[in-house]
């Protein structure tokens, strides 16, 4: 039986392939951070990110203005990128079923380091697809041979020859 943080190369590829409009919770302005750098990377590759964080509602990171829930977002996003802890993935989650219709929402992905089992059960009751444990710039990046060209093994593309199994 496999992991249940274990996903396929496919699913993770559906995943970013199906999603244009993320909701990045927990996005900060700082270009430092990880979350911004994130954004700006996703950005950079098509997807619209819109940043949640309270403490900078109304004002702008990166082009786009954020806002403080994921309620208060207008109009529809299919992902929640959650850049917050794992206890307070909990909530977020929470949000994002209780507004997943209105909105769209298909997808709750929890970040690197994020894992939270109670939070991922009810999303996937309500329907939603749950990542954690995962960024989506890295998957992006793996699933495009992106890291490739950085010296890293995606495991996607090789130089190397298959082995030949002989039954």
């Amino acid at each position: 039986m496999s992991s249940p943080l274990t996903y396929s190369n496919n699913e993770l590829l559906a995943i970013l392939r199906d999603t244009r409009t993320i909701a990045m919770v927990g996005a900060s302005p700082k270009w430092n951070r990880p979350s911004y750098f994130a954004m700006k990377y996703l950005q950079e590759k098509g997807y619209r990110v819109i940043p949640v964080n309270p403490g900078h509602a109304g004002k702008e990171i990166l082009g786009e203005t954020v806002y403080a829930s994921l309620a208060e977002i207008p109009g529809k996003f299919e992902m929640v990128d959650i850049f917050r802890n794992s206890e307070a993935a909990g909530p977020v989650t929470d949000e994002a079923i209780a507004v997943a219709k209105d909105k769209g929402i298909k997808v709750v992905w929890m970040q690197l380091g994020v894992i939270n089992e109670a939070a991922a059960e009810k999303a996937r009751a309500a329907g939603l697809t749950v990542v954690m444990d995962r960024c989506p710039k890295i998957e992006f990046g793996r699933l495009n041979a992106e890291l490739s060209w950085g010296g890293f093994n995606s495991r996607i593309i090789t130089s190397k020859r298959r082995r030949v199994r002989l039954s």
